[in-house]
């Protein structure tokens, strides 16, 4: 697996299709949705390589702060006229935009007036592979577990000094930002499959952490999700590797079914799991309250990865990022010790506060196999204690879709607590609420009063869901505090 790493730029050669845009050839560029994680990614990469942004969002939110210290012209509300404003200000002309997911035709007018300007539009996703063009390529897929994978992969290669550019999700701890232009020759980038939007980059190392059904509003059918993954095993460059979990199902399905096309392109298969058969195998595997511990076997070498992080399924992560650290040139030893420098990534198990020995986590979970992966790393971090959830579902649609196994992932905790859906992007649904999961609903002044009172030391107290619920831990974590000091005092 080990390969020499020796030039720079995606020297391998071109997926036919997939067109590499430079960044050289954008101009200006004016930014969609800035304030998001994803556009800001780009944003940040864009900017630090001397490219001429500008950007506007809905909201005026603290991010937008730290690209008008730097000089960005930034607007708050979508307008036409934002596009003449800024021109008018920079005196020049903006040749490009980069928009969001949800600042597409017809539903935004700066979008709108730029598409009848003839300004060149991409998709958030375009513009990072614009970044990612001139350097060797890193794509973390999966349907799970791909922030914290690609959190791993960018903090071992930074670990082993190798200076790597990023892109990711969340903001990942000791970078405190998630998105970096390095110095290295490579370029880490989480790809989003929820839109289909992972087939705009061409990769010279993709990684697949597992393929389930999930976004069916986009996909439709469970098939469509999986041909997805299959469609972007075709994007990798010729001569570079496909790496994935050989213990999850969905990966194992789709390593039989791109094998054959990967070989006849000259493109590396290499699994990993703690199945014997994997190619990098993980064995000895213990998770408690500091973490996860197993032994790595890749052929001839072995070395000990430790985690500071909880749960199996990150084991599984960490393994990922391992086998990358391989094909990028670097020892067993080396990559798992730059694993093991990860300190976690927001929302991703993210330590909120503990108070009287109760600890409150907050986690993105949002689909059945990840509640049912947070909640076991919870059972492992309480030891003795008991783990009590707070859950928000997220989109009307997969509530629907998964009632019942949200349903049976919940019940691993002792107690639940489930809030009303986040809409997000979605109208309700007749007859889908969050009463469909078989867990008392209430109302988030309530879940608190509730954890409040039945809390106690040795507890994990865990916020779960991809909307609005992250902003709850703090609320847990200061009605704890004013409780116990008002018992102090009593």
């Amino acid at each position: 697996m080990n390969r020499v790493t020796t030039g720079s730029g995606s020297s391998r050669g071109q997926v036919p299709g997939v067109p590499v845009v430079g960044i050289e050839q954008l101009g200006r560029v004016h930014f969609l949705g800035l304030a998001g994680v994803g556009v800001s990614a780009v944003a940040r990469l864009m900017l630090s390589a001397g490219v001429p942004i500008s950007g506007t969002d809905a909201k005026d939110l603290p991010v937008l702060d730290e690209f008008r210290a730097a000089g960005v012209p930034v607007r708050v509300g979508y307008a036409a006229e934002n596009l003449v404003s800024v021109e008018q200000e920079t005196g020049e002309r903006i040749d490009t935009i980069v928009a969001s997911s949800v600042a597409q035709a017809g539903t935004n007018p700066e979008f709108d007036a730029a598409a009848a300007a003839g300004k060149r539009l991409l998709h958030r996703s375009e513009g990072l592979a614009a970044c990612m063009a001139a350097k060797r390529g890193i794509a973390i897929a999966g349907t799970h577990g791909k922030t914290t994978t690609s959190s791993m992969v960018a903090a071992m290669l930074h670990h082993a000094g190798t200076s790597p550019s990023f892109a990711i999700g969340a903001t990942v701890a000791g970078f405190g930002t998630n998105a970096a232009a390095g110095s290295g020759q490579w370029f880490v980038a989480e790809a989003d499959e929820s839109d289909g939007t992972l087939l705009n980059y061409a990769p010279e190392i993709a990684v697949v952490t597992n393929v389930e059904a999930d976004h069916l509003d986009h996909y439709g059918t469970a098939e469509a999700v999986h041909q997805i993954f299959a469609d972007f095993a075709e994007r990798i460059l010729p001569g570079g590797a496909l790496i994935l979990c050989i213990d999850d199902p969905g990966a194992a399905s789709l390593a039989e079914k791109v094998r054959s096309p990967l070989t006849a392109r000259n493109v590396e298969l290499t699994t990993y799991g703690t199945a014997p058969e994997a190619d990098l195998t993980l064995t000895e595997l213990t998770t408690g309250s500091t973490g996860v511990q197993a032994q790595l076997h890749s052929g001839s070498q072995r070395a000990q990865l430790q985690l500071p992080v909880p749960g199996v399924h990150n084991a599984r992560n960490a393994a990922a990022a391992v086998a990358v650290g391989l094909y990028c040139g670097l020892q067993l030893s080396t990559a798992a010790a730059g694993v093991a420098s990860f300190r976690g990534s927001s929302r991703r198990f993210e330590w909120r506060g503990t108070v009287d020995s109760i600890r409150v986590y907050d986690d993105y979970a949002h689909h059945p196999t990840e509640v049912t992966a947070v909640l076991a790393a919870a059972r492992s971090a309480a030891d003795t204690g008991r783990v009590h959830a707070i859950f928000q579902p997220h989109l009307f649609s997969r509530t629907r879709a998964f009632a019942t196994e949200f349903g049976t992932a919940l019940g691993a905790a002792d107690t639940v607590r489930v809030l009303e859906i986040y809409p997000a992007r979605e109208e309700p649904i007749p007859g889908v609420s969050s009463e469909l999961l078989g867990h008392p609903v209430r109302t988030r002044a309530q879940a608190v009063e509730e954890i409040v009172q039945i809390a106690e030391p040795g507890d994990v107290v865990l916020t779960l869901g991809a909307g609005d619920i992250t902003e709850l831990g703090p609320q847990i974590v200061s009605a704890l505090q004013r409780s116990r000091t008002h018992a102090d005092r009593t």
